[in-house]
């Protein structure tokens, strides 16, 4: 009993100590908005608070938004930890704005994959959701499941397939997969504005935007289009019979990654709640509520949410991260070729 009451006393004495450390102290972090916001309010935000004492101050803005601030803040950070989608950390790394992060003061690091703490030490925060792109289809429709991005250029699929304009970061990815497929690289995107190109002729459409996709599903017979997996979630919602899978190329990926601000003297709290946004249980609630990869090894899934994302080494191991400095470098002149590709 002594032993019992001595481990007790001990457990409360160092919650009441973190609770100590942490009561009346704040946070400011930004999140994404929508329905984002708030699956990361209840897998990690309200959590946190909960089990810190501590208050989380949330600010909506995307990553490129999130960014600039960051930039135009870079004497006086405001932000403790910042989130981004699209690659922003590693320019942020690089300028400095972003601490170094030892693997060692995160209790979960060792349980991530190692692409998701590939250079934690030189300041890119661990990526703890990953939005994985592949083929969204109509599993009732469709007359063959689709299998791999090859698969788009079977006219067996002509005019019942959705492409999204790469103004759109899921749109971008899902060409540059394609472009790959047909032997383009970064340093040259011909071979994918031929093969779209080939798909307007078989009868493709262009969106701009997932509403679009989803209208597209609902009244227009769509069978296939190349997005996101929280994607094929999202109509499934909506009552339509969606499914996704990974094309056997591989998957490019958007990798939502929580950073270290440099510059800011709270940063132990703030890697307390890096920790827990990487934990397995707060990843499970993200592919749970968000159908978002997790990017920990002992988050466990069932078989429906599974189904829907990136699960499991082999899965991860498929995993394609196109180079987001070299995207951004490119964007505007990628944009204008595409642009005078779908002119017709």
């Amino acid at each position: 009993m002594k032993v019992i009451s001595t481990i007790a006393v001990s457990g409360l004495a160092t919650l009441m100590a973190t609770t100590a450390f942490a009561a009346g102290e704040t946070i400011t972090i930004n999140s994404f908005g929508g329905a984002y916001e708030t699956a990361h309010r209840a897998c990690v935000i309200t959590p946190f608070e909960e089990a810190t004492g501590a208050k989380v101050q949330v600010v909506t803005a995307y990553s490129a938004d999130a960014f600039a601030q960051l930039r135009a803040q870079a004497e006086a950070p405001q932000f403790d930890v910042i989130h981004f989608s699209g690659g922003q950390e590693i320019v942020g790394a690089r300028e400095g704005l972003l601490s170094p992060i030892d693997p060692a003061s995160l209790s979960n690091a060792a349980d991530l994959y190692d692409f998701a703490k590939a250079n934690l030490a030189g300041g890119e925060g661990p990526a703890y959701s990953i939005a994985a792109i592949g083929l969204v289809y109509n599993s009732v429709t469709v007359p063959k499941e689709p299998a791999s991005w090859s698969d788009l250029l079977d006219k067996a699929y002509a005019d019942h397939i959705v492409l999204t304009d790469i103004s759109n970061g899921y749109g971008m990815l899902g060409f540059l997969m394609l472009n790959k497929v047909k032997g383009g690289s970064l340093e040259n995107i011909q071979p994918g504005l031929d093969a779209v190109t080939e798909l307007l002729d078989n009868g493709a459409i262009v969106v701009s935007t997932s509403p679009e996709i989803q209208q597209e599903f609902a009244q227009n017979d769509a069978w296939v289009a190349p997005y996101a997996s929280d994607y094929a979630y999202t109509l499934r919602k909506a009552g339509l019979p969606a499914a996704f899978v990974q094309g056997k190329e591989g998957t490019p990926a958007s990798f939502i990654t929580t950073n270290l601000v440099a510059g800011r003297d709270n940063q132990e709290l703030a890697l307390k709640f890096i920790d827990m946004s990487i934990s397995a249980k707060a990843q499970a609630c993200f592919a749970e509520q968000l159908r978002y990869s997790p990017t920990n090894a002992k988050v466990v899934l069932d078989g429906e949410v599974a189904a829907d994302v990136a699960y499991g080494e082999e899965a991860v191991s498929g995993l394609i991260r196109f180079d987001p400095t070299v995207i951004e470098a490119k964007r505007s002149e990628w944009v204008d070729a595409w642009n005078r590709t779908i002119a017709r």
